[in-house]
């Protein structure tokens, strides 16, 4: 039979430590454990954390982004969860991906592919389905909206280029940036994304709207298509 929490010295206790030295200070699975609160007869909330842990099915990940991609009911098969701690485990999850998102996207001024990505990579890098977002920018590239345009499976989005350009011109917008995420991990754009872009490009200038960029998100990295077609075709130049 394990130790109980308060049979633990005082600096190893989740609670004290935090209390004592800071929440920086505190292991992964100590922070679960102050979220579980109390473990089982045989186990303490720091070793039900570390088992929960230890179920990672894809650590290059994070050590505690696969806890948002759990059901309640996965998290209740964990001997020591029960519905009431699969719930605040849960809120916790999406309490942490809503922090993440800027609190309000209207007046962002955008200089850069990198601001773009800063806005939404925290939203977008742990997806398992792909999400397309339109974001839409005023003549100062400041962002007036934020669309979410579809969701489609692991590796592919169904999305018209019509629903697109019909976004933009609901709001007289006179720029737009495309965004999308690789659940994969690798920003790297395919050759679809290449082609659906070039056609985008060509069906904005029809409007008057201009597409500034088109972004893949990938595990905490992302790729500019426009930047990445350009070296494509510096490379074949220089191959001539």
């Amino acid at each position: 039979m394990s130790l109980k929490i308060k049979e633990l010295p005082e600096a190893e206790r989740p609670y004290e430590k935090l209390e004592l030295y800071g929440e920086k200070n505190l292991s992964d699975a100590e922070l679960l454990a102050i979220i579980i609160k109390s473990g089982t007869k045989d186990e303490t909330s720091v070793q039900i954390a570390q088992k929960i842990i230890s179920l990672n099915y894809n650590p290059q990940m994070g050590n505690l982004n696969f806890l948002k991609d759990m059901t309640l009911e996965e998290l209740m098969e964990i001997k020591g969860i029960g519905r009431v701690k699969a719930i605040q485990l849960k809120a916790v999850c999406e309490l942490a991906i809503r922090m993440s998102r800027p609190s309000n996207y209207k007046k962002i001024q955008v200089r850069s592919t990198e601001d773009v990505a800063n806005l939404v990579l925290e939203e977008l890098r742990f997806q398992k389905r792909e999400y397309v977002k339109v974001i839409l920018l005023n003549n100062n590239n400041e962002i007036l909206k934020t669309s979410d345009m579809a969701m489609g499976g692991t590796n592919f989005v169904n999305i018209s280029i019509k629903e697109i350009i019909a976004e933009a011109l609901k709001t007289r917008t006179p720029k737009m940036i495309l965004v999308h995420n690789h659940p994969s991990g690798d920003p790297t754009p395919s050759k679809a994304d290449i082609e659906f872009t070039d056609k985008l490009y060509n069906a904005t200038k029809i409007f008057d709207i201009e597409l500034l960029d088109h972004i893949v998100v990938g595990n905490n990295n992302f790729k500019s298509i426009f930047l990445e077609t350009k070296k494509i075709v510096e490379k074949n130049k220089n191959k001539e």
